[in-house]
Order: structure tokens, then sequence, then C-alpha cells
């Protein structure tokens, strides 16, 4: 195989995988019923639905609240929407593009998830287009193992201390009230502190700070990780971004390295 994206010759390549379980089910707790893949212990699942054109729900399998879902339209050209629970229901964010947070006019229906469901709007392409089939990555905090809020720039290379509860091995994260880049980091690229070497789900670029300099600079620690640079679209003064972060297994409590 010589695809490029997966398995070009003499290229590194770097991949992140979550466990969904070992059965799809399926789930008719919503409107709509979904083929789901769930494994809670993770708070992790991924399922797949024909939308209706008609305000819905579709059910997560989770057992708990949603706090951050990611959905994609399988047949046809459609935007990566974005759920967060740090933003209003009624606000989304696209994975492939680098805009703020805007009013989706009801993408997730306008409506909190619940331990059960998330929410979806009258003919949205993005999540309920009439026939259209989609994908839907759905996530819930589990303690120890994955955490999603926000946090407040300042601007400063001694930045803002985001407190997740255990040492992060992945981190992903967007401004939600300006432009600017999705931001990955992992433990596997920069094993050692400062991480660095950021990647971008809305671009195709390469790899980024790789000579070391601050403009991504991280430190993950035990129970968190804190920004070391004054870049703007890292940690503007007064700026809000949203995050994931995941340690390396979902056990309740995890310690550093």
């Amino acid at each position: 195989m010589g695809v490029g994206d997966v398995n070009y010759n003499l290229t590194n390549h770097v991949a992140w995988n979550w466990d969904a379980g070992s059965s799809t089910v399926t789930n008719n707790d919503g409107s709509i019923s979904s083929q789901v893949r769930a494994n809670p212990t993770a708070g992790f699942s991924i399922l797949t639905y024909t939308g209706t054109g008609s305000n819905a729900t579709i059910g997560h399998g989770l057992g708990v609240t949603a706090n951050a879902i990611i959905v994609k339209r399988r047949n046809g050209t459609q935007n990566w929407g974005v759920y967060h629970s740090s933003i209003a229901p009624n606000d989304i964010l696209q994975l492939d593009v680098s805009n703020a947070v805007y009013n989706s006019s009801g993408v997730f229906g306008n409506a909190l998830a619940t331990s059960s469901v998330f929410s979806v709007n009258a003919g949205s392409g993005m999540s309920n287009g009439n026939g259209d089939t989609y994908v839907a990555y759905c996530f819930s905090e589990v303690a120890g193992y994955s955490k999603f809020g926000s946090y407040t720039g300042n601007g400063s290379a001694d930045g803002p201390f985001i407190f997740t509860g255990f040492r992060p091995a992945w981190v992903l994260a967007k401004r939600a009230d300006s432009t600017g880049y999705w931001r990955l980091l992992d433990n596997k690229r920069d094993p050692h502190n400062v991480a660095h070497h950021a990647l971008f789900p809305n671009t195709n670029d390469s790899v980024s700070d790789g000579d070391g300099s601050d403009q991504y600079n991280t430190d993950f620690l035990s129970n968190g990780f804190k920004l070391r640079t004054t870049l703007a679209s890292s940690n503007a003064s007064g700026g809000t971004w949203i995050y994931l972060a995941f340690a390396e297994s979902p056990f309740k409590y995890s310690r550093a390295r």
C-alpha cells in the first residue's frame, strides 16, 4: 500500500486510537435508531445513523452525559461538526476549519447532550440531512483519564495551568472566541517536556515548531498541562480555548511517569 496519507515511503506517521469495545448494537434511546459500539469505561463510543431532516435525538451508548461529540456526513461533502460542553449547545466548532465558535442554528439541536442521547436539528446537513448518513464520535469524562473544558489565556510564557487530574498523553485545543488553528500535542512525539511538535487537524500541514522554539510549548504535568508560550493562537491574553485531554489508559487514578 503506497497511499501517502497513511503509508508514504520512509515517512513518519502518528496515530491515536480509542477502544470502542467489541460489539456493535442497535440503540433505540433516541428518535433516530443508531448503530453503536461503546466502551463506557473509556468514555468513548462510535456510532452511525441516517438523518431524517426533522428535529431528532440519537442514542450514544455512554450511560453518562456526553461532553464532546464530533459528527461527519459520510455520503456527501460537509464540515466536521464539533459539540463541546464548554460552549453553548446552539454553538459549534468545526474540526476542519479555523473558524471561531458560531451559532449553528441547531446542528446539535440547541440542546445539551444527556446521559443517553444527543440532539440534532431539522434539516441540518452537517448532522441530520434527510436520508444522509453520518458517523459520530462521542466522549464523556472519566476521572483520571479524560477531561473536557476551557481555559483563558494570559499572554505570558508563564501561561495558565489547566487541571485535568491526570498526566495528559494527548491534548487537542481550539480558540473558541476567535479564529485559530486546532492545536494537537501528544507524548509520543514529545516524550519529554516541553511538548511543542504541534499538528493541526484543520490543515494538511506537517509538524510545526520542529526547531524547539517556544511557539507551542506546553508542559505535560502530573495533574494537568501548562502553557509556556506567548503565541496569540495558543495563549492570547483574555482569549478562550476549549480542549480535550486524555491520559494513556482509562484507569481511575493515573500517576506521572
